[in-house]
C-alpha cells in the first residue's frame, strides 16, 4: 500500500475494473468510474468558478451519492457535509461560517439548506444521480472562472467539519488533503484492508467516522465501500444478508441495537460471516465487546478517534493480537503520550491528559487563536480526554475532562461507572452523568436502558454498583428509560443529561 497525498491519488491507485462504491440494489461505481466522475467534477466546478481552497457545502441524504460527492468535489475544491436534518437558523449558521461559495443539494430534495442559500446569495448546485452507485452529475451555478483551478494538492484542504460544542460555539477543524490520507492509511493498515474488503457503512456521511474509517479507508485498502441510506437495526441484517461485507464500523449504540435484534437473525449470521467488527466513536462498554465477539464469531476491534485526527488515534489490533474490551488500544497512526497540566509528559501508568502529534492531525482551528491556545502544548494537540497507558501499551480511556464529575473533593469517572453497571445481566445501556448539588457541587446519576424482557430496581443497581465501586462513585440516583437520548451521529449525550430529564440534587 503506497503512501497517497491526495483523495485523487487514492482513487488512481485502486485497481480500475474493481469496485469502489457499492449500494443495495444498484450496480457498483469501478474505481475507473471513480476517477472518471471526480475528473468530469473537477471541469464542473472550475467552470462556474469554484477551485481548490474554495468551500462546498454539501446537504445530502446517506447514501452512496454522500460518499462519491465527497470524494470527488474534495478533488477540485473544500467539502463541508452538513448534517441534512438541520433546521432553517442552523444551516444559516454552517453556510455563514464556513463563507459556502455554494450548495450541493439532491435533484428536486426538499431542504431548508435551500431557502437558507437563496437568501444568504450562496449559488444552488443540484446532483442528479446516475445508473451506478454513486455516479452523478452536477447541474446549476453561474460560469466563472475559478482562482485556483485544477486538482487539489497535499496541503490543500479537502474538508472541513464543526466540532460538535456542547456548551460553546462550535469551531472549525480543517483536515488538508495529506491529514485525511495519511488517516485513511492508517486505518487500512491496522485493518490490514485488501481489495477483497468491503465495509457495510451505516454511519452518517456528515461525521469524521463514516467519512474516513468506512469511505476513504475503503479505498485505501482498494477495496469497497457499501452505502445504505443510513443506520436501520430492522434492515442491518437485509443488508448483511445480500451485501456480504467483510466489515462494518458503527458507534456502540448501533451495535447495541444490533445485538438486541442478532438472536432472530442467527441464519444471516451464519451464512455472511464478518472478518471483524470495528467500534468507534464512544466507549463500548466491556459486556458488549464480548457480547458482539461471541454473536457474530468475529473479532471487535475497537478504536479510538475524534475529528482534529482525522480520525483515527488508537486502535485494538487484528489477532494474533489483543483485543482488550474496555481499552481503545495501541496507537495506531498518531504519536500518542500523556500529558500533565504544566505540559510535562508522563510516564506509562500515570494518568494524564491523552495528547496527539503526526501526519493526520490538524494544524489547528480555523481563525481561532484563543482554542488553539488551549489545544496545544509543545507541538501536542491536547484532546480534552483523560486516561493512561498500561503495562502492555494499551490506551486506557477515564473520561472526557469536561465530563468528569466533581463531587465534593472527589473527582468520579462517568466512564468507569457506566463498566459497572453494564455488568449487570438486566442491563442493555448505562449512562452516567452529572446532577448539579448545591452542596457537593455535583452529583452522580446514570440513565439505564434493561434488557428486553429483564427487570430490576433501582436499590438492586446501587448495591451492585457500591460492590465493585467506592460509596462516592456508586450513583445516588438511577432512572429507566426506554431509550437514552442521543446526538446526530448516534453518540449518547452525557453534558446536560440531568437537565433534560429535569433530574435535581
Amino acid at each position: 500500500m503506497t503512501a497517497s497525498r491526495t483523495v485523487l491519488d487514492l482513487i488512481a491507485a485502486g485497481e480500475a475494473g474493481r469496485p469502489a462504491i457499492r449500494a443495495p440494489e444498484r450496480p457498483a461505481l469501478t474505481y475507473a468510474g471513480l476517477l472518471g466522475l471526480a475528473e468530469r467534477t473537477l471541469a464542473a466546478l472550475n467552470g462556474i468558478g469554484i477551485g481548490r481552497g474554495d468551500r462546498v457545502a454539501i446537504v445530502l441524504p446517506n447514501g452512496p451519492e454522500m460518499a462519491s460527492s465527497f470524494l470527488a468535489i474534495a478533488g477540485a475544491a473544500t467539502t463541508a457535509p452538513l448534517n441534512p436534518a438541520y433546521k432553517d437558523e442552523e444551516f444559516e449558521f454552517y453556510l455563514t461560517d464556513l463563507k459556502a461559495k455554494a450548495l450541493v443539494v439532491l435533484q428536486g430534495m426538499e431542504t431548508a439548506a435551500r431557502a437558507v442559500a437563496a437568501r444568504l446569495g450562496v449559488p444552488v448546485v443540484e446532483l442528479v444521480p446516475g445508473e451506478a452507485a454513486g455516479d452523478f452529475t452536477l447541474s446549476g451555478g453561474s460560469r466563472g472562472a475559478a482562482a485556483q483551478p485544477g486538482p487539489a494538492g497535499a496541503e490543500d484542504v479537502a474538508l472541513v467539519l464543526h466540532t460538535s460544542g456542547t456548551t460553546a460555539r462550535p469551531k472549525i477543524v480543517p483536515l488538508t488533503h495529506a491529514n485525511v490520507t495519511a488517516s485513511a492509511g492508517n486505518i487500512a493498515r491496522t485493518l490490514r484492508l485488501t481489495p477483497g474488503d468491503a465495509c457495510l457503512n451505516v454511519m452518517p456521511l456528515f461525521h469524521i467516522h463514516g467519512l474516513i474509517a468506512a469511505t476513504l479507508s475503503s479505498l485505501a485498502g482498494g477495496g469497497a465501500v457499501i452505502c445504505t441510506p443510513g443506520f436501520n437495526a430492522l434492515r442491518f441484517f437485509g443488508w448483511l444478508d445480500a451485501e456480504r461485507p467483510s466489515w462494518y464500523t458503527a458507534v456502540p449504540t448501533m451495535h447495541q441495537a444490533i445485538l438486541q435484534r442478532a438472536e432472530r437473525n442467527r441464519e444471516i449470521i451464519a451464512r455472511a460471516p464478518l472478518r471483524f467488527i470495528r467500534s468507534s466513536s464512544a466507549s463500548l462498554p466491556a459486556q458488549a465487546m464480548r457480547d458482539l465477539s461471541a454473536t457474530f464469531s468475529a473479532p471487535v476491534i475497537e478504536a479510538y478517534g475524534m475529528t482534529e485526527a482525522s480520525h483515527q488515534m488508537c486502535s485494538n489490533p487484528l489477532p494474533p493480537g489483543v483485543q482488550k474490551p474496555g481499552l481503545v488500544g495501541l496507537p495506531a497512526g498518531p504519536e500518542v503520550a500523556i500529558m500533565d497540566d504544566d505540559g510535562k509528559l508522563l510516564p506509562q501508568g500515570s494518568i494524564g491528559e491523552v495528547v496527539i502529534r503526526g501526519p493526520s492531525v490538524t494544524k489547528g482551528y480555523e481563525a481561532n487563536p484563543d482554542a488553539n491556545a488551549k489545544a496545544f502544548t509543545n507541538g501536542w494537540f491536547r484532546t480534552g480526554d483523560q486516561g493512561l497507558f498500561d503495562k502492555d501499551g494499551y490506551l486506557l480511556l477515564t473520561g472526557r475532562l469536561k465530563e468528569l464529575i466533581k463531587r465534593g473533593g472527589e473527582q468520579v469517572s462517568p466512564l468507569e461507572v457506566d463498566g459497572v453497571l453494564s455488568e449487570h445481566p438486566a442491563v442493555a445501556q448505562a449512562l452516567t452523568f452529572s446532577i448539579p448539588h448545591p452542596m457537593l457541587g455535583e452529583e452522580v446519576g446514570c440513565a439505564v436502558v434493561l434488557r428486553e424482557g429483564m427487570e430490576c430496581t433501582e436499590r438492586e443497581l446501587r448495591d451492585h454498583a457500591a460492590k465493585h465501586l467506592a460509596d462516592f462513585k456508586v450513583p445516588r440516583k438511577v432512572v429507566f428509560l426506554a431509550e437514552i437520548p442521543k446526538g446526530a451521529t448516534g453518540k449518547l449525550q452525557r453534558i446536560g443529561l440531568a437537565e433534560k430529564l429535569g433530574i435535581t440534587a
